[in-house]
């Protein structure tokens, strides 16, 4: 199988469950972004040290995708046996909570706005983060002409949290302190 289909070479993509749409689409345009992030968060990853929170951020890889794919998808009912592994729901934000929680209580508190840095590991976190926080304004845009399941917005304002902690936590446990604004 081919890669490339040639059917994009005119500025426009398929949707999950058929369409077809300009790839500018607020649609195409939202669950880019959460591919953008997942993308980062494969760099953040790929840091030393590879063995930092792994299971959590590749847990997070999955739901992005499956984020992903419920976005790409204008009529989820066409999909529904494709989408099935793609559930997000309350669960999913609680562990994300929960992981947020956790990571807190090792850290010192927050005193000051934090610059984005630090560790390798530290700064592709925060590279994640703000990625993610566009995602986000790209399916709040997505959600306010078409309605999507609202778990999707909490999920990705939350995830947003989550690298944020993370990325101290990773400077950290690296004996390198925030540096503060």
């Amino acid at each position: 199988m081919k890669i490339y289909t040639k059917t994009g070479d005119v500025g426009e993509t398929s949707l999950l469950g058929g369409g077809r749409v300009s790839k500018h689409d607020v649609r195409v345009e939202a669950y880019g972004d959460v591919d953008e992030v997942n993308s980062a968060l494969g760099a953040a990853l790929a840091a030393a040290p590879a063995e930092f929170e792994a299971a959590l951020l590749e847990s997070i890889q999955r739901d992005l995708f499956a984020i992903g794919g419920q976005l790409a998808s204008p009529d989820p009912a066409k999909v529904a046996k494709a989408l099935a592994k793609a559930q997000i729901d309350e669960r999913r934000i609680a562990a994300l909570e929960a992981a947020i929680d956790r990571a807190t209580a090792e850290l010192p508190p927050l005193a000051a706005f934090v610059l984005p840095g630090g560790t390798p590991k530290a700064a592709l976190l925060h590279l994640a983060r703000t990625i993610c926080r566009r995602a986000e304004r790209s399916v709040v845009a997505l959600h306010e002409r078409t309605p999507i399941a609202p778990v999707l917005l909490v999920y990705l304002n939350r995830l947003s949290d989550l690298f944020f902690t993370l990325a101290r936590l990773a400077n950290h446990r690296a004996g390198v302190p925030d540096r503060t604004w």
